[in-house]
C-alpha cells in the first residue's frame, strides 16, 4: 500500500534559513549584475539594464527552484503578508507569527546581499544617493506588485504552483522594461537596495515611499485575486511553489 500521508512541515528554523538566503542571493544579483552591467557598458543605459534584467530573470528562476520546496521561496514580505491574509480562513499558509518571522529573514537577506555583492565587486559600502522618488516610480510600483501577488495566487489555484519559477521570473522581467521604477516590487528587496550606492541601488529618502506603495499593490493584488478567484486561500500553502509548510 502506498504512504498518502500528508508530508511533515518543514522546521521553522529551516524555512527562515531558506527566505534569509534566498532573499540574499536575490538581492545580491541584483546589485551585483549592476555593478557587472555598469563596468562592461558604462555608455549604454539601455543595455544596462538588459543586462540586469537577464541576470535577475535567471537568478530568481533557480532560486525558486532551489529553496521552494522547502520555504515556498517567498523572499518578498508582501507575498509572505498575503500568503497570511487570504489563507487565514481555511488556516492553510502562513500563521501571522510566521510572517513576522519570514519578514525578518527577509529584510536581514536583502541586507546581507547587497553588502555581499559590495564586498564581490570591491566597492564601498556605502548608502546609496540615487534618488527614484517620482509618482510615475510609485504608481509602478503598485503595478508590479499587484500583479505579482494576483500572479502567484492564480498559478496556485489553478494547480499550476510547479510554474511559478519562469513566470514569476518573466513577470518581473518584463516588469524591468515596462515600468518606470524597474520593478523593486519587494520591500526587502528594496532596504537592501538602500546599502549599495550604485546603478541598483536606492536612496534611503526613497525607500519608504517605494514600500507603502508596494503595500497599496499588496492590497489591489488581494482584491484582484479574491475577485478572479475567491476559494484561492485555501492553496496558499502552495505559495509560491507547492512545499511542505
Amino acid at each position: 500500500m502506498c504512504d498518502v500521508s500528508t508530508p511533515a512541515p518543514s522546521p521553522l528554523p529551516r524555512r527562515l534559513l531558506a527566505e534569509l538566503l534566498g532573499t540574499c542571493l536575490l538581492v545580491a544579483v541584483v546589485v551585483g549584475s549592476g555593478i557587472a552591467a555598469q563596468t562592461l557598458s558604462p555608455d549604454d543605459v539601455g543595455l544596462q539594464l538588459l543586462e540586469n534584467s537577464m541576470a535577475t530573470v535567471f537568478g530568481l528562476t533557480v532560486l525558486i527552484l532551489w529553496l521552494g520546496p522547502v520555504s515556498g521561496a517567498h523572499f518578498n514580505p508582501v507575498v509572505s503578508l498575503a500568503d497570511w491574509f487570504l489563507g487565514r480562513r481555511t488556516r492553510a499558509g502562513l500563521s501571522l507569527p510566521e510572517v513576522g518571522a519570514y519578514a525578518v529573514a527577509q529584510a536581514t537577506g536583502g541586507i546581507a546581499g547587497a553588502v555581499l555583492a559590495n564586498v564581490m565587486f570591491e566597492v564601498d559600502l556605502a548608502l546609496s544617493t540615487k534618488d527614484r522618488l517620482g509618482s510615475g516610480h510609485l504608481v509602478a510600483e503598485v503595478v508590479a506588485t499587484a500583479g505579482l501577488v494576483a500572479i502567484i495566487f492564480a498559478l496556485a489555484r489553478t494547480g499550476r504552483g510547479l510554474l511559478a519559477a519562469p513566470v514569476v521570473g518573466a513577470w518581473i522581467g518584463a516588469a524591468y522594461w515596462f515600468t518606470s521604477s524597474t520593478s523593486f516590487a519587494n520591500p526587502a528587496v528594496t532596504l537592501g537596495r538602500v546599502f549599495t550606492d550604485t546603478f541598483a541601488g536606492i536612496a534611503p529618502g526613497s525607500a519608504p515611499a517605494f514600500v507603502g506603495m508596494q503595500v497599496v499593490g499588496l492590497v489591489v493584488g488581494i482584491a484582484l485575486t479574491l475577485a478572479l478567484y475567491p476559494d484561492a486561500g485555501e492553496h496558499a500553502d502552495d505559495v509560491v511553489v507547492p512545499h511542505s509548510r
